[in-house]
C-alpha cells in the first residue's frame, strides 16, 4: 500500500499549501481523532453536506444511519462523496486583525460510497466501530434484532486520494510590527476532554461503571 496520496487538482491544496499533508499517516491520524465527519454529495444538482460519526478500516471510512436517510438512500448506490473532518486546536491572536487565525487540522477525502450489504458485513463494521470507541462493549450489549439491522445502512467509501492541511504554532505577524505594536500576542490552546460519564435515571444502582469509561478518553 502506497504511503501517500499523489493529488489530482480537485484534492491538491493551493492555498497556504506549506500546510499541505499528502501521507496516509497524518490523513488517518486526522481522520480517527475526529469524533465526526462530513459527508457531501449531489442529489439531482443540489448539494447536500451531511454530519455523522464514523470510522476508518484501512483504506476505506465507514459510516451508518437510517436506511430511510435520503443521504445513505443516495450514497449506497456508488455515487462520488467527499468527506471532510475538522480539529479546531485554537485561536492564533495576531498583532494586526490580518494575521489572526486558527490552528487545526483537516482532511477533504474524496472516493465513491456504496452501501455493506448483508447482516454479518453490516455487523463485523458495526463491531469495530463499538470496539474502537468502547472495547468489550459491543458483547455486553444485546443482541441487535433482525428488524434493526434491516432498517440500518452502513456505507463504506473506499478513499481514493485526500489531501491534510495543518496549522500550529504562534502567529505569523509583520516583521516591523514585532517591535511596534504592544498588544498581546499568542494562542489560546482548545482543550478536547471528556466530562465524568452520567448514569441513565433508569440504570440499576448496582450496575458497575465499565473500565473503559473510568476515565473515558474517547478518539
Amino acid at each position: 500500500m502506497p504511503d501517500g496520496y499523489s493529488p489530482t487538482p480537485r484534492a491538491k491544496i493551493k492555498r497556504s499549501h506549506k500546510r499541505a499533508r499528502y501521507d496516509k499517516a497524518t490523513v488517518f491520524e486526522i481522520l480517527d481523532a475526529a469524533q465526526m465527519v462530513h459527508v457531501g454529495y449531489a442529489i439531482d444538482e443540489q448539494p447536500y453536506v451531511t454530519p455523522t460519526m464514523h470510522w476508518r478500516d484501512g483504506d476505506t471510512l465507514y459510516w451508518h444511519g437510517s436506511s430511510a436517510s435520503k443521504m445513505l438512500r443516495a450514497v449506497r448506490t456508488g455515487i462520488p462523496a467527499c468527506v471532510t473532518a475538522a480539529i479546531f486546536d485554537g485561536y492564533v491572536l495576531a498583532r494586526s486583525p490580518f494575521h489572526h487565525s486558527a490552528n487545526y487540522r483537516t482532511v477533504m477525502a474524496f472516493g465513491r460510497a456504496q452501501a455493506v450489504e448483508g447482516r454479518q458485513a453490516k455487523e463485523d463494521a458495526l463491531y469495530k466501530f463499538m470496539e474502537e470507541l468502547w472495547p468489550g462493549r459491543w458483547d455486553a450489549c444485546r443482541e441487535n434484532y433482525t428488524q434493526e439491522m434491516k432498517a440500518t445502512c452502513v456505507v463504506a467509501m473506499e478513499i481514493e486520494e485526500a489531501a491534510a492541511k495543518i496549522r500550529t504554532g504562534p502567529p505569523v505577524d509583520d516583521e516591523e510590527d514585532y517591535a511596534n505594536v504592544k498588544v498581546w500576542s499568542g494562542v489560546v490552546p482548545a482543550l478536547h476532554k471528556y466530562g465524568k460519564p452520567v448514569a441513565d435515571d433508569r440504570l440499576d444502582p448496582d450496575t458497575p461503571l465499565p473500565d473503559y469509561l473510568s476515565p473515558y478518553r474517547g478518539r
